[in-house]
């Protein structure tokens, strides 16, 4: 019995796996990895987004053995040195004035406390959220992602309504220009909030990862929170995705929409730990501490993980990963942008630093192709190259993104084999 039938029989089959013959990691270094036939890849996806460093950074994995051998587990019952020197990192780091941190174990769950954290505040269950958005898999965050091959439920414990704005180049308000098209958004959003009460906030990913590395203008979201404001309403970043340098330009997301100063509330996850299972929320103490009831982690904080988050951050800055990013990653979208002027079947390369989306449809029209997208990514395997995949148009956009350590070579050399891949698409 092959790996692959064993996995059929335990994991459940919405479990996705990528490749028609799918493939075991078994090791990496830097931006390669290996699978079990000793086949060496450029990684170009970082098991989505969460080697942010590097693979097998020396770093990262010398704090990980050195805390692993005084103290694994401690939970957040008990003081915990490197939880609070994490913690006092990201407070100052997330520009969020008066700055609470709460450690959860992923994205999702850092989602739903936030989005406890703000139902609670404002005393309502009611959420603004993006359409082809996605937030996480639990039972709160299902229920706000507006991407709809994500949201597998339609019960929900929130009433969730969708804003216009995510995707700058569909929908109605696409041909009109980047101004006009922050003022329909906001036009919408004035509209909708005509139309209920006591909305709890408004939450968004600034550049949207599983939607297919989409994005607004800049600007919009510094326009919606005028609007928030004058509501009260929250508005809550999901820098899962987009945090910690990525974008190139900035340290997080938000930043390109600054306008009136940080978000409310600010989630993290993915490459903070670069591999280790690290999410969490940035809060002011005014709406941090509002929770009125216990509530503890048992894993959220855990002191190995905590160490290896502060050694990859550590090394991210003083790398300068962030000017990295921009550096390298600006190569890279120059490069894939002439690549995809002579590809028909490429619609749009889009992103920003090394989070670059590239979306397939039928060539001369804007149907997506999610089986074009499939065979790059097949071929791109072939070549020696991972990359991902998303969309909220049939999962129809490729999606790069490398640790940020890449290098000007590799850039090329997977640039290469891209456009290889690109090219074999009949």
């Amino acid at each position: 019995m092959t790996l692959y039938d064993r996995h059929r029989a335990v994991v459940p089959d919405w479990v996705t796996l990528y490749y028609r013959s799918p493939i075991e990691l078994t090791h990496g270094e830097g931006r390669h990895v290996w699978d079990a036939d000793g086949n060496r890849y450029l990684d170009f996806f970082g098991g989505i987004l969460t080697t942010m460093t590097a693979h097998a950074l020396p770093e990262v994995t010398r704090a990980v053995a050195e805390q692993a051998g005084r103290i694994v587990h401690s939970s957040t019952l008990y003081l915990n040195r490197p939880m609070i020197e994490l913690a006092e990192r990201v407070a100052v780091l997330s520009g969020i004035p008066d700055a609470r941190v709460f450690f959860t174990t992923s994205g999702t769950e850092a989602n739903d406390t936030a989005l406890l954290l703000a139902t609670g505040h404002r005393r309502t269950h009611q959420i603004l959220a993006m359409r082809n958005s996605y937030h996480g898999r639990s039972f709160s965050t299902v229920a706000i992602t507006g991407n709809r091959a994500w949201s597998p439920s339609t019960l929900s414990p929130l009433q969730t309504l969708y804003v216009h704005g995510g995707v700058r180049t569909r929908g109605p308000y696409a041909e009109l220009s980047d101004g006009e098209y922050i003022a329909a958004c906001v036009a919408d959003l004035e509209d909708l909030l005509g139309h209920t009460r006591d909305v709890a906030a408004l939450i968004a990913e600034p550049i949207q990862g599983v939607g297919g590395f989409t994005s607004p203008p800049d600007g919009l979201y510094a326009a919606f929170r005028e609007v928030l404001n004058r509501h009260g309403i929250l508005w809550i970043s999901d820098e899962v995705q987009t945090g910690w340098g990525r974008t190139g330009d900035h340290f997080w997301g938000w930043q390109a929409h600054a306008g009136n100063g940080p978000p409310d509330i600010l989630t993290f996850a993915k490459g903070i730990g670069n591999g280790m299972s690290i999410g969490g929320v940035v809060a002011p103490a005014e709406i941090m501490n509002s929770l009125d009831a216990n509530s503890i982690s048992t894993f959220g904080g855990s002191p190995v993980t905590m160490a290896a988050g502060l050694a990859n951050l550590t090394y991210l800055l003083e790398h300068d990963l962030q000017g990295n990013a921009r550096r390298v990653g600006g190569l890279l979208l120059e490069r894939l942008r002439a690549i995809g002027e002579r590809v028909p079947a490429v619609r749009e390369v889009r992103g920003r630093g090394l989070m670059i989306g590239i979306e397939l449809t039928w060539p001369g029209t804007d149907e997506a192709d999610p089986a074009a997208a499939s065979a790059v990514l097949e071929a791109a395997r072939e070549g020696g190259l991972l990359l991902g995949k998303g969309g909220g148009h049939n999962t129809s956009a490729l999606r790069v993104a490398p640790p940020l350590s890449l290098t000007v070579a590799e850039a090329e050399e997977g640039a290469a084999i891209l456009e290889r891949a690109l090219r074999s698409l009949p």
